[in-house]
C-alpha cells in the first residue's frame, strides 16, 4: 500500500507534465476601447498565443490588429486599421476589418423578390446596395462573450432592418489556435430572408508599402464578370488567358494595369472567384481558397473556407483620405481583401448558389486565416 501511495503522486505529476502542452489555450483578455456617441461601451478582446496576437472589437466585430512574425522573427501588424475607436467611426467608406451583412457585397438596385414579395433596400453604392445597406452589421455594436481560445460576438437584426425581412440573429466566433485564426458564422431567422456574411479585413503582409509585389494564388478556374456597377452579369467566365488567372502564383501587380475591360470597371481587381471542386465545404482544410506570399518578409497567408466563392479586392478605392496605424496613409493598393462568400447579387441570379435562409434552417459557414512563413 505504501508503494502505491508513493507511486500515485509521481504518476500524477508525469500525467500533468505530458498533458500540459496539449491543454494549453490561447490567452484571451478584454479591455475598454471607448464609447459610441450613444454612450454604449466598445470592448476589445485580445487573443494571443506563441505565434500570433489578434485584437477584435465589438463595434462591427472588427479585426483591428493581427501581429505576425516574418522569416527572421520580426513582428509586424499585417492588417490595416486604426489605433482608436474614433478612427473607425470616422471611416464609413472602407469597412476595414469588419463583419459585413446582412448581405456582404452587392445586390442590384437594392431589390430582390422572395416568396413572391419584392423587397427594397437602401441604395448606398452607385444605385445598388453594398454590404447590407447604410447601417449594416459593420456599424453595430455586437454583444460579446469569451469562449475557449477566443470570443463569440452576436448581433440581432430586427425584421425590416435596412429593408430585409425577418428577425435575424447572427454570430461570429473568432478562435485562435497556433497559426490559425478561425471564424465560424451562424445565424437563424423567423422569416425567410437572404444572408451573406463575410469579413472585410485588408491585409498588408509587409506591414507597409503597397501589396502589388505580393504573390497570389487563387484556387479558381472561373470568376463572375460584372457590369459597370460591379453587379455580376450571371456568366461564370473562365479565367484562363485573362489577367484574372491566379492558378499559378503571380504578383498581384503583374497584370493589374493591362487593357482589360473588367479591370477598368473595377479600377483593378474587385471580383468574385468561383472556387474549384477540390475546395471542400465539408473538409475545411482540404485545399486553400487562396494563398498570398510577401517575398520580402516571407509572411504567408492561406485562406480556407466552406464558402463557394471569394472576392479578391486589391484596395483600388483606397485614396489616401484615411491615415491608419503609425500614421500610415492608406493609399491605393496598400491592402488587399479576400472576402469568403456566396456570390454577389445571388438573390437575383437563380443559377448562383442560393443565399436564402428559411425558418428553422441554420446558417453556418467557416473560414480560416492561416499565417505562416515562407523562407
Amino acid at each position: 500500500m505504501k508503494s502505491l501511495k508513493l507511486a500515485c503522486p509521481l504518476f500524477s505529476v508525469l500525467l500533468l507534465a505530458v498533458a500540459a502542452p496539449l491543454s494549453a489555450q490561447t490567452k484571451v483578455t478584454k479591455a475598454d476601447f471607448g464609447k459610441l456617441p450613444d454612450g454604449s461601451v466598445v470592448d476589445v478582446y485580445t487573443l494571443s498565443d506563441a505565434t500570433l496576437n489578434v485584437r477584435i472589437m465589438t463595434f462591427g466585430a472588427h479585426i483591428i490588429s493581427v501581429k505576425a512574425p516574418d522569416k527572421n522573427g520580426a513582428v509586424a501588424d499585417v492588417v490595416l486599421g486604426y489605433d482608436t475607436l474614433a478612427g473607425y467611426l470616422a471611416d464609413n467608406k472602407t469597412y476595414m476589418g469588419s463583419i459585413v451583412g446582412r448581405y456582404g457585397n452587392r445586390i442590384a438596385k437594392g431589390q430582390f423578390t422572395l416568396d413572391g414579395k419584392k423587397y427594397q433596400l437602401p441604395l448606398n453604392n452607385n444605385g445598388n446596395t453594398l454590404h447590407g445597406g447604410i447601417i449594416g452589421f459593420d456599424r453595430k455594436n455586437w454583444t460579446a462573450k469569451q469562449v475557449p481560445n477566443g470570443v463569440e460576438l452576436t448581433v440581432v437584426s430586427p425584421d425590416g432592418d435596412q429593408g430585409f425581412p425577418g428577425k435575424l440573429t447572427a454570430s461570429v466566433k473568432y478562435t485562435l489556435v497556433g497559426d490559425k485564426l478561425r471564424m465560424d458564422y451562424n445565424a437563424t431567422t423567423d422569416k425567410p430572408t437572404v444572408i451573406n456574411l463575410t469579413n472585410h479585413t485588408y491585409f498588408n503582409l509587409a506591414g507597409k508599402g503597397d501589396i502589388l509585389g505580393d504573390i497570389l494564388t487563387i484556387n479558381a478556374d472561373k470568376y463572375t464578370p460584372t457590369d459597370a456597377g460591379l453587379i455580376p452579369t450571371g456568366v461564370l467566365a473562365p479565367v484562363a488567358g485573362t489577367p484574372f488567372d491566379f492558378n499559378k502564383p503571380t504578383a498581384i501587380g503583374a497584370r493589374i494595369h493591362e487593357p482589360n475591360d473588367q479591370l477598368k470597371i473595377g479600377g483593378g481587381y474587385d471580383h468574385n472567384y468561383v472556387l474549384k471542386a477540390n475546395h471542400s465545404p465539408v473538409n475545411l482544410l482540404a485545399a486553400p481558397a487562396a494563398v498570398v506570399v510577401d517575398p520580402g518578409s516571407g509572411r504567408t497567408l492561406k485562406v480556407f473556407t466552406t464558402e463557394p466563392g471569394v472576392q479578391f479586392y486589391a484596395g483600388n478605392s483606397l485614396d489616401g483620405s484615411f491615415k491608419g496605424r503609425d500614421g500610415m496613409v492608406y493609399a491605393k493598393n496598400t491592402g488587399f481583401c479576400l472576402e469568403t462568400q456566396h456570390y454577389p447579387d445571388s438573390p437575383n441570379e437563380p443559377k448562383f448558389p442560393t443565399t436564402t435562409l428559411l425558418v428553422g434552417q441554420p446558417y453556418h459557414t467557416s473560414t480560416i486565416f492561416e499565417f505562416t512563413v515562407t523562407k
